[in-house]
């Protein structure tokens, strides 16, 4: 764009010269890169992070994306859908798997291999990638080789376009190899392009480097000095992503069944039950991703049903015992998984079943105490009120009695003078039946139904 010079504005007119435009110098463009970074299971929330940092990088004609990468693996429709929106992305996508001692395994070994550049940090590994059960469940042997076969044929097509070795990257999926980032860039070919330190090291060996996309067309990155943007989650993808941990669905699992236990046992609660389903909702999103035995699932549930029984039924403690037990080998069990990260530690289980164990037995006594409490409302709450007689009655006749502020009519077996205290001892419709209250004196101990003659006395004096 081309703009007057004030400089030379100011010497035509001094000079009387003619007034001459300058172009002023353009300023070179920095380089624009926007940096990404996953670091836990490959998921649905994964995938729309992904897809959000690809849009931002693209809406500002990013010169590289560059996605960190740490990951003990994830879902397979997930991982396909994040090296969809890698390959359909405008600008270059580098995943690097950083910092040093991290890995890059299973899903994440297909991102990395999907990548049109693919980098390592040093004491980094990427590989193990043979496909399980999502449920972690068991599968047959035929089921299981076309779920490899069809995983080792994804492989290929992505390394195969990638010009990556697509011999190891076939080894990786059926056989499960690991490969450390020395033996993935020495191989022929290699499996990734680079070993980086750190983000600056990167952008340094990638300035001035020719990539080849997807679609076959080559492009040469410029990195050098560039302004490095971070692309970050939204806040609901932190949250959904801090759900689909491990331990984190283990604790929404039991606090959810509690809930609901406990609304169930004690209806119109409300807040058990409404803070449980929600629970509950969240354990089971998570448990879409991660490789749960539905045996351990069981196992809690029952451990549950045994810790309500012990309340119920007397069993000298084996219930709740049992109970316990099936709490804490159905927790063990939870997790299919033999990777550490996708496992709750005993540490997290033990004091978690003891907790859940103590507070369900403690709130199933409230809930069978109050049950026992007796009624102060309707027939049965007005059995054993006490009232005064506004009128006489003779045996078998009727009467007036006031009790609980209220006038109600009454009958008896015994005479009952006006004025006299009387209990009530039963009800039928709207007729009560009542008997003379007893004033027991002190150091006497009279029988149940005898009279207190010293008041009826008074009464008819």
């Amino acid at each position: 764009m081309r703009a007057l010079s004030a400089i030379g504005i100011l010497v035509a007119l001094l000079t009387g010269g003619e007034l001459t435009l300058l172009a002023q110098p353009a300023a070179p463009q920095v380089p624009l890169v926007y940096v990404a970074e996953i670091d836990g299971i490959i998921h649905p929330v994964a995938t729309a992070y992904v897809r959000r940092a690809v849009h931002v990088a693209d809406a500002a004609n990013a010169n590289l994306l560059v996605i960190f990468l740490r990951t003990p693996g994830g879902l397979v429709d997930a991982t396909r859908d994040i090296n969809t929106a890698i390959i359909q992305a405008r600008a270059p996508v580098a995943v690097f798997v950083s910092p040093s001692g991290s890995r890059a395994a299973s899903a994440g070994f297909l991102i990395t291999i999907a990548a049109d550049v693919a980098a390592m940090a040093p004491g980094t590994h990427i590989g193990a990638a043979h496909p399980v059960s999502g449920d972690g469940q068991k599968v047959d042997e035929t089921m299981e080789k076309k779920m490899t076969s069809d995983v080792a044929g994804y492989a290929r097509t992505m390394a195969a376009q990638r010009k990556r070795n697509v011999t190891l990257v076939e080894q990786a999926v059926t056989e499960s190899r690991t490969f450390t980032e020395q033996e993935a860039v020495s191989a022929t070919p290699p499996l990734v392009d680079l070993i980086a330190t750190d983000l600056p090291d990167l952008l340094k060996k990638l300035d001035g480097r020719a990539v080849v996309r997807f679609d076959g067309r080559s492009e040469t990155l410029r990195t050098a000095s560039a302004s490095v943007h971070p692309v970050e989650m939204t806040w609901a993808q932190r949250i959904l992503s801090a759900i689909a941990h491990p331990q984190i669905a283990y604790l929404l699992l039991m606090l959810g069944t509690l809930g609901l236990t406990v609304e169930l046992w004690n209806p119109g609660a409300i807040l058990p039950g409404v803070a449980g389903g929600i629970c509950l909702l969240l354990a089971f999103f998570a448990f879409q991703v991660l490789p749960v035995s539905y045996a351990g699932v069981m196992l809690i549930i029952f451990g549950l049903v045994l810790l309500v029984l012990e309340v119920k039924v007397t069993s000298f403690g084996l219930l709740g015992v049992g109970g316990v037990l099936s709490l804490f080998f159905g927790s063990i069990l939870l997790m299919d998984s033999p990777l550490p990260e996708l496992q709750v530690g005993l540490r997290v289980i033990v004091p978690v079943v003891l907790s859940v164990s103590a507070v369900l037995l403690f709130l199933v006594q409230l809930a069978v105490r109050a049950q026992r409490i007796p009624s102060i409302t309707g027939e049965e709450g007005m059995v054993g009120a006490v009232g005064r007689m506004l009128t006489g009655i003779e045996p078998g006749g009727s009467g007036r009695v006031d009790t609980r502020g209220e006038i109600w009519t009454a009958t008896a077996q015994e005479p009952i003078q006006a004025g006299d205290t009387v209990r009530v001892t039963a009800v039928e419709g709207l007729m009560l039946t009542v008997r003379p209250e007893r004033v027991q004196t002190a150091g006497a101990n009279p029988a149940p139904d005898a009279p207190d003659e010293a008041a009826v006395s008074r009464k008819r004096g």
